[in-house]
């Protein structure tokens, strides 16, 4: 073997890795206890109860685990991307129309006591096809032919999972991006993408009017820093958007009622404005062949579009409880009793927890059962409960430890890849970690996401452990030999 030589099991595994997994699924497998627990308590390996039942999952996916570790060729996941990628595709369509409503949604196959979620596995069969393709020597993700492909692996099976109504998994796919940004990708997509939020959340709670000067704002200003004139251009900005915030108040006051300029809206004048602006930045950018004018021509106008349509999307598009969780998060209405009531008493659970929580088994709201969904999509407040803010900050760390050695490990490798498989796992461990506990203290909507390793589940369970030991196999094959 040369200067090769075969490195045993202790050295080629990253087991700080392989701990922090352990550390998830036993504090999760004692608060899903915690959860169910109530004035008769039975025994944590009752397996009539949930706490036994995820036991058993736990036993089959840690044999999983050693599956994919000790008998599974590594090379066979780059290889067999594309039928495992096909074969879910396949599967996700087919629930939606086999499935029994559950909740609003159709997700879930049912074969008597087991349920299974195709949408938990895509995540891994995505990650697989988009490393298999994103590796490739010739690949360039700055090339049409190649984004769009990436696009197109990424989009379909997350449309496909909203049209099972299951928007907190297709919110998952939006972590590929960091992913595509790591491989090359613009960073104004990422900008692009928080922007259009922005304006979706103003449009909605102020009014199309600031959304408007927001956006006018900001293209101006990236427009000024690009074209490296930011002393006096930049006043001329500030100057302008000052005026025209004023504009509304000086139309109050100085129109006349059943005058012509009554029936003008401020609006209309600062559509107006934004269009013609969006006209020049196209002319001068074609005429003095600046490229950054007539990208920013497009954004205007493609911002203008999301504006003007938020309204339509938001009574239309959206399902009339996504519309009112979105409500009761954003502060349009007040909902204590109906879609608000989950998240007010997970906060009521998590902030009564205090630094050192009420000790195992004595939460008051985990033990009389008033967080609905508890030990699923709200197992985090059984910890901020009975653990407190300490027990809490340990989750996080162990969370945040997970993902920063799956980043390190992914960037050591020489593998291509193996590194792209990496960023997609940690991708997908922090969009699922930042949506739910953000759900669970109340800064995004209740879409229904568990927390990986810790809620209870055999669907969510499995797929993150594949996912993960996927990763290990993958990192263990190229430190087998030094």
């Amino acid at each position: 073997m040369g200067n090769f030589s075969d490195r045993g099991v202790k050295q080629s595994i990253d087991w700080k890795l392989v701990i922090s997994y352990l550390l998830l699924i036993l504090i999760g497998w004692v608060n899903i206890y915690a959860s169910i627990h109530s004035s008769e308590p039975s025994s944590i390996f009752d397996f009539n109860v949930r706490s036994g039942k995820q036991f058993v999952w736990i036993l089959t996916a840690l044999a999983l685990a050693a599956i994919i570790l000790f008998a599974v060729n590594p090379r066979f996941w780059e290889s067999a991307s594309i039928p495992l990628y096909l074969f879910v595709l396949v599967l996700l369509v087919v629930v939606i129309f086999v499935s029994n409503d559950v909740k609003g949604s159709h997700s879930w196959f049912e074969f008597g006591p087991v349920k299974f979620q195709p949408a938990e596995i895509s995540k891994i069969t995505t990650s697989l096809l988009l490393a298999s393709l994103m590796s490739q020597t010739n690949y360039k993700i700055t090339r049409l032919k190649d984004f769009l492909m990436t696009a197109l692996i990424i989009g379909v099976p997350m449309l496909t999972i909203l049209a099972e109504s299951e928007t907190g998994s297709a919110l998952v796919y939006v972590g590929f991006l960091f992913v595509m940004y790591r491989e090359g990708f613009s960073g104004w997509w990422l900008f692009s993408i928080i922007m259009a939020v922005i304006l979706f959340i103003l449009t909605l709670t102020a009014s199309p009017y600031v959304s408007l000067l927001v956006l006018l704002g900001m293209i101006g200003l990236i427009a000024i820093i690009n074209s490296g004139k930011i002393g006096v251009w930049g006043w001329i900005n500030i100057g302008v958007l000052l005026l025209l915030c004023l504009l509304p108040w000086v139309f109050s006051k100085t129109i006349k009622e059943g005058a012509f300029m009554e029936r003008v809206k401020p609006l209309y004048i600062l559509l107006g404005l934004c269009v013609c602006s969006a006209g020049l930045m196209i002319f001068r950018g074609y005429r003095e062949r600046k490229r950054h004018l007539s990208i920013g021509a497009i954004g205007l106008l493609a911002g203008i579009a999301l504006v003007f349509s938020t309204e339509f999307i938001f009574n239309n598009i959206l399902q009339d409880h996504q519309r009112k969780r979105i409500e009761v998060l954003l502060g349009m209405k007040e909902d204590p009793a109906g879609v608000g009531y989950n998240v007010n008493q997970s906060m009521i659970a998590i902030g009564s927890g205090g630094l050192k929580g009420k000790g195992f088994l004595g939460g008051t709201q985990t033990t009389f059962g008033f967080v609905p969904e508890q030990s699923t999509d709200f197992i985090f407040c059984t910890v901020g409960e009975e653990w407190g803010f300490l027990g809490c900050l340990v989750v996080i760390f162990l969370y945040v430890f997970m993902i920063w050695r799956i980043v390190v490990d992914a960037d050591k490798s020489r593998e291509s890849f193996t590194r792209i498989y990496g960023y997609c796992v940690a991708s997908c461990i922090f969009m699922h970690l930042f949506i739910n506990i953000g759900m669970t203290i109340g800064l995004m909507p209740v879409i229904g996401i568990p927390l990986p390793l810790l809620s209870y589940g055999g669907s969510s369970l499995w797929a993150f452990t594949i996912l993960i030991f996927i990763f290990i196999a993958l990192y263990r094959q190229e430190k087998k030999y030094y």
